[in-house]
């Protein structure tokens, strides 16, 4: 059954919901909230890839992830993942405990690579043409599905390469960052391209659902094609409203 990955933005600037949740005691309040609503999985993100974010260095995403991690480590030991294309906060996060690193430029960075391996640890590739989240949105860079495919199985061959296995890398096509809209609608789909593998799909609030993207309606009919296709997680920020979509 599709399991909802409830986002928890602990950043002042991202894109729908930046400054809610930047306090330790905001941040540990909204993940029992996203637990208590059904998230299988809650997502920490401590930096936001929203275009023109202020990028930060590994220190001062740090900053703010570690103090966040910690506690919630101790309350949900086995069902957090890590959103970071930092390798050293991949490391110091894996250090603290099991937890699932969720690289949004798809593990192209080598040491990344390399600390997740070391730790034998449980991956999120996300498609990104190149390194940099930000360059991504400067332009429509990806051809069409089949690069995306391409691009990501090159990183999971890479991974397994150094020793990670299948059951440990979930797929996420990156819905959003240097696609077209007509492209992050045809990746709701994703999942059965890639049957092999489970496959996350975030299209949460983003643009290419319309004016309208804040609200359930769109999010729900993103939720259901993905569902159809196969996907074995929906990343969501309003995990109770999607609740019901993986019950039906």
């Amino acid at each position: 059954m599709t399991q909802l990955v409830g986002i928890l933005n602990i950043t002042p600037d991202s894109f729908s919901d930046g400054g809610h949740f930047n306090t330790l005691e905001g941040a540990l309040a909204q993940a029992e909230k996203l637990f208590e609503d059904g998230a299988s999985l809650v997502d920490i993100g401590a930096e936001s890839t929203r275009p023109n974010a202020t990028q930060l260095t590994a220190d001062e995403e740090w900053e703010r992830l570690a103090p966040v991690l910690a506690e919630l480590l101790e309350i949900y030991p086995d069902s957090l993942s890590v959103d970071t294309y930092h390798a050293e906060n991949a490391e110091r996060a894996l250090a603290m405990g099991d937890v699932i690193i969720n690289d949004v430029t798809g593990m192209n960075n080598p040491r990344m690579r390399e600390v997740v391996a070391k730790n034998y640890a449980r991956v999120i590739i996300s498609h990104l043409h190149g390194t940099d989240p930000q360059a991504a949105h400067e332009g429509k860079l990806i051809a069409g599905k089949q690069q995306v495919i391409d691009e990501l199985m090159a990183s999971v061959r890479k991974l397994e390469e150094l020793g990670l296995g299948k059951q440990q890398i979930i797929l996420d096509p990156g819905i959003g960052f240097g696609k077209t809209p007509a492209l992050n609608e045809e990746l709701l789909t994703f999942a059965a391209d890639v049957p092999d593998y489970p496959v996350m799909i975030g299209y949460s609030r983003k643009r290419f659902l319309g004016d309208d993207r804040m609200e359930l309606g769109p999010n729900l009919a993103a939720g259901k094609k993905a569902i159809a296709a196969g996907a074995a997680y929906l990343r969501v920020h309003d995990v109770a409203g999607h609740r019901q979509l993986i019950k039906d």
